[in-house]
């Protein structure tokens, strides 16, 4: 479990990813690509900036009576507050995103995605850094800040490609 959780044990899926997306797109794969970085950035901070000082609820392991029950993986606790989770909030964005621009184009990709968000999302309880709670609510934030990014990419796509739609999926609707 502390492999699905390690940032860095993410690196090759996504970079497989990455690559698969400029192999599948050629020249327009720079805007699907690019709005992962303000997608990535808002699920997070809505998660760790907002969210988590607004609830402000202890995770399991800094929780007085819980603490000494769970086991920690690698002596990891997380950080004080837990409500909501930014590892699932940030997988479940990219995931849904990444399955509605490409759905056309590369039909297993949700597949492969999802199943990698539900196994990241429950290595967060397995841990002991996340209640179930912390990890359900973000599943529905991250499909809806997904969504949003698609409409997003979807308005914008006509703007930015004016000349070349014809060579990117026009039905991604």
């Amino acid at each position: 479990m502390w492999f699905a959780s390690g940032k860095l044990s993410w690196i090759p899926l996504y970079f497989a990813i990455l690559v698969l997306l400029v192999l599948k797109y050629k020249k327009q794969s720079w805007w699907l690509i690019i709005l992962i970085l303000p997608l990535i950035t808002v699920s997070d901070q809505l998660a760790a900036s907002i969210i988590r000082p607004l609830f402000q609820r202890l995770r399991p392991s800094h929780t007085e009576g819980l603490q000494n029950l769970l086991h920690y993986v690698n002596g990891y606790t997380g950080g004080q507050y837990g409500f909501v989770s930014a590892h699932t909030l940030n997988v479940f964005s990219l995931a849904t995103y990444l399955s509605k621009t490409t759905h056309k184009n590369i039909r297993w990709l949700p597949y492969v995605l999802f199943p990698w968000a539900f196994f990241v999302s429950y290595s967060r309880i397995y841990l002991g850094v996340h209640y179930p709670t912390d990890v359900i609510v973000p599943i529905f934030l991250g499909i809806l800040n997904g969504l949003l990014f698609f409409w997003i990419y979807r308005k914008m796509k006509p703007l930015i490609f004016r000349d070349s739609l014809s060579t990117i999926d026009n039905n991604d609707k």
